[in-house]
């Protein structure tokens, strides 16, 4: 067992990096309950396709109104506690929420009220916890430790968590949003027992001023801002593809219901395989080429999909996908917290992750465009060729990214 447990987190990334990775686990297999529960839950209480989207919408719409101070609190204030705090907020949210159903008192407007009171929360909670990172874990480690995280995110979060979610909601529409809420709960006492080995001295400047030094320290950093600009672009070239996939896989591959949970599959068991064997990649292969490799595997991807009819290539070029998704996330994410000094860690990290979330809208938005005018193939070529594009403008450009904490 000694041996197990070494694999998966080192001795060397400390005791506090264990509670922050199983408190992590633990909350994932509570997001992945509601990833599928949620969705059954509102079409429980409608059958209006906008009020069903708007589920959708109202958690990814606190990332562009929140996230800015997010990282501006995160450099203000005691972040363990900040963790801690929305975390318990989140599982009373959740409480009040089964109580509710349980009560028979629940009603649409509730639960899109809930719906964005929870994504409000993981906004603050997900950038303060991504501060807390190069807090507990020396530079060099990072990238291992980012890869033990985004294992437990795959595989509690995107294949465990959905399926034990739809089975909780057939037993009783209560008792998923209950389950998460101890989840969420049992995951906020493990981060209370971090002791943090690295200080940080929260700012009291005013809360405009601390925001645009963020943004300025980002824009003055040419690696960061570059890997920041590659995200951005990228992401909304991705959301546009898969804004679209369900109508693709249907009408393109001929799959079902079934077929298409096997196909979303394939990418989650690629980024197991990928957050897995990070270790032995990063050691093996420079993190500029990392970048390289990823970005064009992820620009090929759009190109078979968008030729392919056939549900064996789409399901392994998925599959090949997800093994770069969590290899590039982790390379980048570690990059950016190797660079970014502690104090700004926050309102840096905010910037990026509202880029995250903010291209996956847009391009969800222009995918949707295309597909209505040029069919489901259309969003895979438009992904295509403008991934192809990016690339070629910024392929000598990542190289420096690559080493973006030598010029920090």
């Amino acid at each position: 067992m000694s041996r197990i447990g070494e694999a998966v987190c080192p001795a060397r990334l400390g005791k506090g990096f264990r509670f922050l990775l199983t408190a992590a686990w633990i909350s994932n297999v509570g997001d992945g309950i509601s990833l599928a529960a949620g969705p059954l839950l509102v079409a429980s209480e409608t059958r209006s396709p906008a009020l069903v989207a708007s589920a959708a919408l109202l958690q990814r719409l606190p990332w562009l109104l929140f996230g800015l101070q997010a990282g501006l609190i995160a450099d203000r204030l005691n972040r363990r506690l900040v963790v801690v705090t929305v975390d318990l907020v989140r599982a009373g949210v959740l409480a009040m929420l089964s109580f509710a159903i349980f009560a028979g008192s629940v009603n649409v407007a509730i639960v899109l009220v809930a719906m964005f009171l929870l994504g409000a929360a993981e906004v603050f909670s997900d950038v303060t916890t991504s501060t807390l990172m190069p807090m507990l874990v020396a530079p060099e480690d990072l990238g291992i430790a980012n890869a033990r995280l985004m294992f437990g995110l795959v595989t509690a979060n995107q294949l465990a968590g959905p399926p034990i979610g739809a089975a909780l909601f057939a037993l009783s529409r209560a008792v998923p949003f209950a389950s998460q809420a101890v989840f969420v709960a049992f995951g906020a006492i493990l981060v209370s027992r971090i002791v943090v080995p690295i200080g940080h001295v929260p700012t009291r400047a005013p809360g405009r001023q601390q925001i645009a030094e963020g943004m300025r320290w980002l824009w003055a950093h040419a690696p960061v801002r570059t890997l920041t600009i590659t995200i951005v672009s990228f992401n909304v070239t991705f959301g546009a593809a898969w804004s679209v996939l369900v109508l693709y896989s249907n009408e393109r591959l001929g799959l079902g219901d079934i077929g298409f949970g096997v196909l979303t599959a394939m990418s989650a068991v690629g980024g197991v395989v990928g957050s897995w064997s990070y270790r032995r990649i990063e050691q093996r292969v420079s993190l500029a080429d990392i970048m390289r490799v990823g970005l064009i595997i992820e620009t090929l991807t759009h190109l078979t999909l968008a030729i392919t009819t056939l549900p064996a290539v789409a399901m392994t070029t998925l599959f090949v996908f997800g093994i770069h998704a969590t290899v590039w996330n982790t390379t980048a994410t570690s990059v950016r917290q190797r660079a970014v000094p502690i104090e700004f860690q926050g309102r840096v990290g905010s910037v990026y992750m509202m880029g995250v979330h903010g291209g996956i809208v847009v391009g969800a938005a222009v995918g949707g465009l295309i597909a209505s005018r040029w069919g489901v193939t259309g969003p895979f070529w438009f992904a295509f060729v403008g991934s192809a594009v990016i690339l070629v403008a910024l392929w000598r450009q990542l190289g420096n990214i690559a080493h973006a904490d030598q010029q920090a």
